[in-house]
């Protein structure tokens, strides 16, 4: 199993498949427009820019589970992101990532990837590193900044 067995809607309505990413290096990551890590935005898409030529993609899923800090509709979180953050990398429909209706994305991921103590998202921008075979390679902390990820990013890339 991988990452390739799953889709989700983009933050646009579309059902998008994440085959289409065979072969990419992805970091997936669950946001949150109000949330005191938002300004990673900025980061996650300097790191976008640097890399998506050479095989990166950056998925981002807004999510409301935590402290209710991405209460808007999609085309408002869009809007935000693109507006405040210059955001250009793929954003998905908002979405659950624990609990019965946690979508099965993350239910994998945080399965493939256990955090400290325990396999749930503890908060916002937890960052899932997912090499290009769809294999989970490793799991961030909401506080890991992207430039942190960046030497991960860089020898699945081969940069």
């Amino acid at each position: 199993m991988s990452v390739y067995e799953f889709s989700a809607k983009t933050i646009d309505g579309e059902e998008k498949s994440l085959k289409e990413y065979k072969g990419k290096v992805l970091l997936v990551v669950n946001t949150a427009s109000e949330c005191g890590f938002t300004p990673q935005f900025d980061g996650l898409q300097k790191l976008y820019n640097q890399y998506k030529e050479q095989g990166l993609e950056v998925l981002g899923f807004p999510c409301n589970q935590f402290g209710s800090q991405d209460p808007g509709l999609d085309e408002e979180i869009s809007s935000f992101c693109q507006k405040n953050y210059g955001v250009t990398f793929q954003m998905f429909s908002k979405v659950d990532v624990n609990g019965d209706n946690a979508h099965p994305l993350f239910k994998y991921l945080t399965h493939e990837a256990k955090g400290l103590l325990s396999e749930k998202i503890k908060w916002n921008f937890t960052k899932f590193l997912v090499d290009q075979n769809g294999n989970v390679v490793n799991r961030y902390a909401p506080q890991t900044k992207p430039k942190n990820i960046q030497s991960d990013i860089e020898r699945l890339l081969g940069a």
